[in-house]
């Protein structure tokens, strides 16, 4: 079995709100006697958990409340979470930019940190200097550094530009650069965080595609954050739920988003804002209603991929703005884009009015699964979004008679859909 490299207990980080800084005089003082004499901080236990949502009733709060967890060496580690939920928090105390207030972290080996845009980096200098500065950072020599320097201006794209300052780089330049720096010093721990999402399609398949290979092929470790449910399960192993500043759940990455889409979306296929003041929409149309349905005309919220499904939106035409164009916009439960449609061109309201637009997915267009709809009305020309609710509808796929299924398959089957396509087999 291959050896821990990362090793975190109880590990828990307090700020004070509306403040920089620990506290007040008697604060500190408070607590630096409580040290000598090997006491327990008398401030540990006061504030209140990171729930942004939540009203203020203590002077801290706990960005992260004791946090365990393990890494193993070539491990690669999904941290999954919404935004304030502490994943970034967390990487800066590994990474060692900021103490922990409780708790400890045991690291064997070098971390590299890619945490934002142009993370050290230094904007006067240039990109050759910025590669030595931070392999120097990393403990490497010179002439290690050396042996790497071609392979990482090779992998940034930055060939033309590896005597100009970094200030003078685009943002996603940068990334690329800082990036590269992260990958190729050999670190022991490579921490990676949203930041990808800066670069371009390429450039993110470039650096997954590095990940996964510093991991397997070098034995490193890495630590990745991102809200991009398909890289995720793409590069990850394991993964790691936060949710207000706590691990809500760690296991295979399968399980692990499984877990974090179930906790953040429940199943919803209906909704009427009809009787409501405020309604989704624009001063010239307003969203009314909308809801999954079978061919029987009931709401439903799960179904077999063998039935036929319709979605139908209700919506007030107010004033017409252009062409008005009814759309639906499906993902499936990675949050990719699975199709995008539109009412066409003969079925457009030209009138003002109270309006169903009905839109009907054959049986073994979804596979087993969840998915989720949006909702938009669109005016063109101009392109002018009246309402976009996003996710609204969330249903659930499911297959209850494998009978009904063509071939010998058992189990789930992968893709996002299941669609029949005309086939036939003739002997020649």
């Amino acid at each position: 079995m291959s050896k821990v490299v990362l090793k975190i207990e109880n590990l828990s980080k307090r700020y004070r709100l509306g403040e920089v800084g620990s506290g007040t005089i008697s604060h500190d003082l408070n607590r630096f006697w409580a040290k000598l004499r090997g006491k327990e901080d008398p401030l540990s236990q006061v504030g209140q958990v990171n729930d942004r949502t939540a009203e203020s009733i203590s002077d801290y709060v706990w960005a992260l409340k004791d946090i365990n967890f393990e890494l193993r060496e070539g491990e690669i580690l999904g941290v999954i979470g919404k935004n304030g939920a502490g994943k970034s928090t967390l990487l800066k105390l590994i990474s060692k930019i900021t103490s922990p207030t409780t708790g400890s972290i045991k690291a064997k080996g070098r971390i590299a940190s890619l945490l934002e845009v142009g993370t050290g980096m230094h904007p006067e200098m240039t990109a050759r200097e910025n590669i030595y500065l931070n392999g120097a950072i990393l403990g490497m020599t010179k002439s290690e550094i050396k042996k790497k320097f071609d392979e990482i201006i090779e992998f940034a794209g930055v060939g033309l530009y590896v005597d100009t300052p970094v200030k003078r780089f685009s943002s996603g330049m940068r990334v690329r650069l800082g990036f590269a720096v992260a990958a190729f010093l050999e670190p022991e721990i490579l921490i990676v965080d949203e930041v990808l999402a800066v670069g371009d399609i390429e450039f993110q398949k470039k650096a997954i595609g590095k990940m996964k290979d510093v991991s397997s092929n070098s034995g490193r470790t890495v630590l990745f954050v991102s809200h991009n449910m398909s890289s995720i399960k793409t590069l990850c192993d394991s993964g790691l739920v936060m949710s207000n500043g706590t691990v809500s759940f760690k296991g295979d990455i399968d399980s692990s988003i499984q877990y974090y889409l179930g906790n953040s979306k429940n199943l919803n296929s209906f909704k009427s804002y009809e009787n409501l003041d405020e309604k989704p929409g624009s001063k010239d149309v307003d969203l009314l209603e909308y809801k999954l349905i079978d061919k029987e005309g009931e709401v439903i919220d799960s179904f077999n991929l063998y039935e036929e499904v319709s979605v139908q939106m209700k919506f007030h035409i107010k004033k017409l703005n252009g062409k008005i164009y009814p759309n639906i916009h499906v993902l499936d439960k990675y949050e990719n884009y699975f199709l995008v449609d539109t009412i066409p061109e003969n079925e457009i309201p030209k009138e003002t009015g109270i309006f169903i637009s009905t839109f009907k997915f054959p049986k073994y267009i979804f596979n087993t699964g969840e998915y989720s709809i949006g909702l938009a009305v669109t005016s063109f020309p101009g392109s002018i979004v009246h309402f976009f609710e996003n996710p609204a509808i969330i249903f659930n796929v499911t297959e209850d008679d494998l009978s009904l299924r063509i071939g010998p398959s058992t189990g789930m089957l992968p893709g996002v859909t299941r669609m029949q396509l005309q086939t036939k087999t003739l002997k020649i």
